[in-house]
């Protein structure tokens, strides 16, 4: 159904044009490819003792001792804005490696001396994708995307909640659960994806922020992949339901939401995303009009999305597309009655 490894698209010029008028294009240094001369690795498990796919990474001295200025310059940055100066305190201590996907991701762990509180980000590979998939994320979804990108390095903050997966595995048979929430959030959350189209959201490409309320507890599942914007060529990708690591959440909305609360969710989600859409008018226009000249995906890829689109639809005019930065801008104005 996916793709075992997606091709990575470099940032045009324009899409870099459009990142620094939105003030995502900085000075920052451009570490990612010093990042990977590293000199040993080691699994890493998590507090509970599981093994995961990353692997914490050693460097020499002399290499860690010029990674590490720039690092905390970078995460003051991030966190403070233009020219911040205030990282004399930070440590790095632990960087993880992410040798899988396709962003090869390294997790960098950071903490303040002061107090040890620790905190993360992510420096990956700079692709058009899942540039595009983060400003469409921080466009049309409730949640607020930082980020920062120079040359071919991307800088992500930290997007803290359960794994997906850990969430499905361990919390979804608890008895506080809130069936209904959840199912309700979930099922927002696929309507989301498929409106923007953006695709592969398995159970370890998202997270869920649950946050205790005065007498219910909230939930949110939000997207930490954004690789798979608008790149395949199968509308099934799309729509997170249909993925077997979901399987859990998914008979649990059929089990406990009637069809008519679902077409409700549905319609509210599209309803918040107009909306959202429609205050972040010439941002969006600007991004779908770079998107359109960009090639993204392979012309099989367009050609094939853009059938299933038609069916969607009921049109024939999306094989007239020759880009997924099209299909995605035709697709998202009939959506959202744009």
């Amino acid at each position: 159904m996916i793709a075992r490894r997606k091709i990575c698209y470099a940032v045009s010029h324009r899409l870099r044009e459009y990142l620094g008028h939105f003030d995502r294009q900085r000075d920052i240094p451009n570490i990612y490819d010093a990042l990977g001369h590293f000199s040993g690795a080691v699994p890493y498990e998590d507090p509970s003792g599981r093994e995961t796919l990353w692997l914490t990474v050693m460097y020499p001295p002399q290499v860690f001792s010029d990674l590490r200025p720039r690092l905390t310059a970078i995460y003051s940055e991030l966190k403070l804005g233009r020219g911040a100066q205030q990282h004399d305190h930070l440590l790095i201590d632990r960087i993880d490696f992410g040798d899988f996907g396709n962003s090869r991701p390294f997790r960098i762990r950071i903490t303040n001396l002061f107090n040890d509180n620790s905190d993360y980000f992510y420096v990956k590979h700079a692709d058009a994708s899942r540039l595009y998939g983060l400003e469409l994320e921080h466009i049309l979804s409730p949640n607020r995307i930082n980020y920062l990108v120079n040359g071919n390095t991307l800088i992500e903050e930290h997007i803290a909640g359960v794994p997906g997966d850990v969430f499905l595995r361990e919390s979804l048979s608890q008895p506080g659960l809130n069936k209904v929430r959840i199912a309700k959030e979930f099922t927002k959350f696929n309507e989301r994806n498929f409106m923007r189209l953006l695709g592969d959201m398995r159970s370890v490409n998202y997270v869920v922020d649950i946050t205790p309320d005065f007498e219910e507890i909230q939930y949110r599942v939000r997207a930490i992949d954004f690789d798979q914007q608008s790149y395949e060529g199968h509308g099934s990708v799309y729509q997170a339901f249909r993925f077997q690591s979901n399987r859990a959440i998914t008979r649990l909305a059929v089990k406990v939401l009637n069809r008519a609360s679902i077409d409700q969710y549905v319609a509210e989600e599209r309803a918040q995303m107009s909306h959202r859409a429609k205050g972040e008018s010439d941002r969006l226009h600007a991004l779908l009009d770079v998107m359109s000249g960009d090639e993204i995906a392979p012309a099989e890829h367009v050609t094939a999305l853009a059938g299933e689109l038609d069916r969607v639809h009921g049109r024939g005019d999306f094989s007239a597309c020759k880009t997924m930065g099209e299909l995605t801008a035709k697709h998202i104005t009939l959506m959202l009655g744009l």
